[in-house]
C-alpha cells in the first residue's frame, strides 16, 4: 500500500518574512506602548487583567495594548469547554462564582464506549472528574475578559492581525501588522491600508494553538522541546435541541479508527441548546480520514440521532489544539522583550481535557514577570521558575505519558494509560519519543473514502454557519508547496474541516486553494500548506462557541 509522509511536501516557515528589523521601512502608523500582548484570548487578557492591576495597586501608570485579528472579542474563539474555574477566582478575588462567564456547573456527565450503534458506559477517569467545574462558551469569555481588561484602561485593539515580529539584534521589540485591502494579487487597492507598527518594552505571544510568531520565536532563538509539539484537530457544532440534555458526554471509540486517538464531547449550554464536537489526534495513519466527515457520522449515532431529533444546526466551527504535554513544552518560554503564553506554549493538559485556566494562569504569572521586569529590571526568565514551580507544570508532568501512550492504538494506548493514573503517573518512568504529526506516514487507499451521510452538512455549508465574513478577493494566505502530488492534494482535502483544498481530477492533477473558506484552524499549518496572517476581520465570526 503507498504511503505519503506529509513533511516532505510542507514548505519550511519562511522565517526570513517573519522576523524583522525594528526600523525597517514598510510600515503606515507607528505606536509605542510599555506592554503589547498578541491575542485576545484567555491566556493575553488574563495578563493584560492582572498586570493593570498590578500598576492600579502600585499607582503606576502602564500603557497596555492587546491586539486581536478577529474583527471583535471572541469571534475567533471556540473550546469545549468545561472550565476550572482557579484562575479566574486568583485574577477576580472579590468575584463570586457566580459572577464569571459561564453557563453552569457540571451537575451530572457521563462517559461512553461506543460502536456504530450501541453503547457502554465507562466509569468516569479520576482525570475527567468534573465536579466543581463549569460549562462555559470561550467566545463569552473572552468577551467577558475584554470588558474587564478595558475597565482597567488596557487598550484592545480588534482587527489587528500581527504579522511579523519587529527585532533589535536578539530582543524582540515588537510587532508589524498584516496590510488590509490587497487585491488577489497582494497589491494595494483604492481602499487599502499599509501595516502598522506596534513596539513595546516586553512582547507577550499569546496567540493561541500553533501560534505563527511563537513558532518564529522559537526557530530564531533555537529553542527546543523534548518532543516536537503534537496537535489534535476539533470540530464542533452548536445546535438548538427539543431535547434537554442535563448531563456532560464524552465518548472514545466509534466513529474513529483503532488507529487514531480522540473522541467526542457533549455539552449543555442552555436547556435546549448543546454543544458536542469530535476531537481526533493529526498523528492519525489513514490519509482519507477526514475528521469533519467522522463528526457528521456521529450525529448519526442512537446517542446522537435522539438528542438532535427535530433540532437545528445554528453554529459550526473548527481548531487544533496542543496535545504533546510536558515533553512538548518548549525548553524556555522567556526571552529578551518576550514572553510565550497559554496554547502558543503548549499549556494543555489532555487526559483532563483542559487548557482554558492553564492559559490564564500563565497570564497571571507573566504579569507578574513582565511588572517587575519594568519597575526593577528583573529578568523576564523569572516567568519560566513562576510556571515551573506551579500546579501547570506539576500537572503536565503527572500525566506526561498519558496522551502519547496512543501512539500504539486505542486499545494498548488506553491500558497504559489506565496504569499510569493508577501510579499517578511514575509508570513507566521514562519518556514516550514522539515524531512531528506531519513525519508520520498515511497510507493512501485506492478505494474512495466514505462521503458524508445523507443528511450530514457539506464543508461548504459548514463554513457558512461559521460566519465566515472573508472577501473572496482577499490575497491567499496559505503558501503550498510546488507540484503537489494528487494524493497529497487528496490528503490535504481531507484534513481541512472547511473545504480550502480541491484536488484538479485529471491531466496534470494538482491543487486548488479556495483560501476564503479557511477558518484559520490551522490544521494544514501543522501538516501541508503554511497559514500566514491575513487582513484583520477575515476568517470567522463565532458567536457561542
Amino acid at each position: 500500500m503507498a504511503k505519503i509522509v506529509p513533511a516532505q511536501f510542507q514548505p519550511p516557515l519562511p522565517l526570513d518574512k517573519l522576523i524583522l528589523q525594528d526600523g525597517t521601512p514598510g510600515a503606515g502608523d507607528r505606536m509605542d506602548l510599555d506592554v503589547l500582548i498578541v491575542g485576545a484570548g484567555p491566556a493575553g487578557l488574563a495578563c493584560a487583567i492582572a498586570l493593570a492591576k498590578l500598576a492600579k495597586a502600585d499607582g503606576t501608570e502602564l500603557n497596555i495594548g492587546v491586539l486581536e485579528k478577529a474583527e471583535a472579542l471572541g469571534e475567533h474563539s471556540l473550546s469545549g469547554a468545561v472550565v476550572n474555574p482557579r484562575a479566574f477566582r486568583e485574577l477576580f478575588p472579590d468575584l463570586k462564582d457566580s459572577d464569571f462567564p459561564f453557563r453552569g456547573p457540571v451537575s451530572k456527565e457521563a462517559v461512553y464506549l461506543l460502536t456504530a450503534e450501541g453503547r457502554w458506559r465507562l466509569p468516569t477517569p479520576p482525570s475527567m472528574r468534573n465536579h466543581g467545574n463549569s460549562v462555559a462558551s470561550l467566545c463569552e469569555i473572552a468577551r467577558w475578559l475584554g470588558a474587564k481588561a478595558e475597565e482597567l484602561g488596557v487598550n484592545v485593539f480588534t482587527g489587528f492581525p500581527a504579522a511579523q515580529l519587529l527585532v533589535r539584534e536578539s530582543a524582540v521589540a515588537g510587532v508589524r501588522t498584516a496590510a488590509a485591502g490587497l487585491d488577489r494579487d497582494g497589491k494595494p487597492t483604492p481602499g487599502s491600508t499599509p501595516p502598522n507598527d506596534l513596539v513595546a518594552k516586553v512582547t507577550a505571544l499569546a496567540e493561541g494553538t500553533r501560534g505563527l510568531l511563537a513558532q518564529a520565536w522559537c526557530q530564531w532563538q533555537h529553542v527546543p522541546s523534548e518532543n516536537p509539539q503534537i496537535f489534535a484537530l476539533g470540530v464542533k457544532e452548536l445546535w438548538e435541541t427539543k431535547q434537554p440534555l442535563d448531563r456532560v458526554i464524552h465518548t472514545l471509540g466509534w466513529p474513529l479508527p483503532t488507529d487514531a486517538f480522540g473522541g467526542s464531547f457533549v455539552y449543555p449550554l442552555e436547556p435546549h441548546l448543546v454543544a458536542f464536537g469530535l476531537v481526533v489526534g493529526l498523528d492519525y495513519r489513514d490519509a482519507g480520514l477526514d475528521v469533519h466527515g467522522l463528526l457528521q457520522r456521529f450525529k448519526q449515532h442512537p446517542l446522537m440521532q435522539s438528542l438532535l431529533a427535530g433540532g437545528e444546526l445554528v453554529e459550526w466551527g473548527a481548531k487544533t489544539i496542543p496535545e504533546g504535554g510536558y515533553y512538548s513544552l518548549p525548553q524556555r518560554r522567556a526571552g529578551e522583550g518576550a514572553v510565550l503564553l497559554g496554547d502558543s506554549a503548549g499549556f494543555v493538559d489532555v487526559p483532563s481535557l483542559k487548557g482554558i485556566h492553564y492559559a490564564m494562569q500563565s497570564g497571571i504569572f507573566a504579569a507578574r514577570a513582565i511588572y517587575q521586569n519594568l519597575k526593577s529590571g528583573a529578568a523576564l526568565t523569572d516567568y519560566d521558575r513562576l510556571v515551573h514551580e506551579s500546579y501547570i507544570v506539576a500537572d503536565l508532568r503527572r500525566t506526561r505519558n498519558m496522551r502519547l501512550a496512543f501512539r500504539d492504538g486505542f486499545y494498548l494506548g488506553g491500558l497504559q494509560a489506565g496504569l499510569m493514573a493508577l501510579t499517578g503517573g511514575r509508570f513507566p518512568g521514562g519518556k514516550y519519543t514522539m515524531h512531528s504529526d506531519a513525519d508520520v506516514a498515511r497510507r493512501v487507499s485506492s478505494e474512495s473514502p466514505p462521503g458524508p451521510p445523507a443528511g450530514g452538512v457539506s464543508k461548504l455549508d459548514a463554513v457558512f454557519k461559521s460566519g465566515n465574513t472573508t472577501r473572496d478577493t482577499i490575497p491567499s494566505h496559505l503558501i503550498a508547496a510546488r507540484d503537489v502530488p494528487a494524493d497529497v492534494a487528496r490528503f490535504y482535502s481531507h484534513v481541512c474541516p472547511a473545504g480550502v483544498y480541491e484536488a484538479i481530477d485529471g491531466a496534470g492533477g494538482g491543487l486548488r486553494i479556495n483560501a476564503p473558506n479557511c477558518v484559520d484552524c490551522k490544521a494544514t499549518d501543522i501538516l501541508g500548506p503554511r497559514w500566514t496572517p491575513r487582513e484583520g476581520g477575515s476568517g470567522p465570526t463565532y458567536k457561542r462557541m
